[in-house]
């Protein structure tokens, strides 16, 4: 598993934010605003992620694919209020 940022991680589900279509589930690590996910971060995805966009079922965009070149890592840029998340709680 990776290693944590900020001290602190969290597993998230991602739904779609129009359908509630479920994407996948997510590794959140550190405080602060969803703002990308990264696909080495991405748990049980129900969607693919081959495609340029990050899309639901049902066709609505959730993100575009981008290097984040801070880190040189793939990720998805997400929409702001294209999407739901949900803390999965153990």
């Amino acid at each position: 598993m990776n290693t944590v940022r900020g001290g602190s991680s969290k597993m998230l589900k991602i739904y779609c934010g129009k359908c509630r279509f479920f994407l996948c589930e997510y590794q959140k690590d550190g405080a602060g605003n969803l703002r990308r996910m990264y696909l080495d971060r991405i748990i049980k995805p129900l969607i693919s992620l081959d495609k340029k966009d990050l899309s639901c079922g049902n066709g609505h965009i959730i993100g575009v694919k981008i290097i984040y070149k801070k880190e040189n890592r793939l990720a998805f840029r997400l929409i702001s209020g294209s999407f739901v998340k949900e803390i999965i709680k153990f």
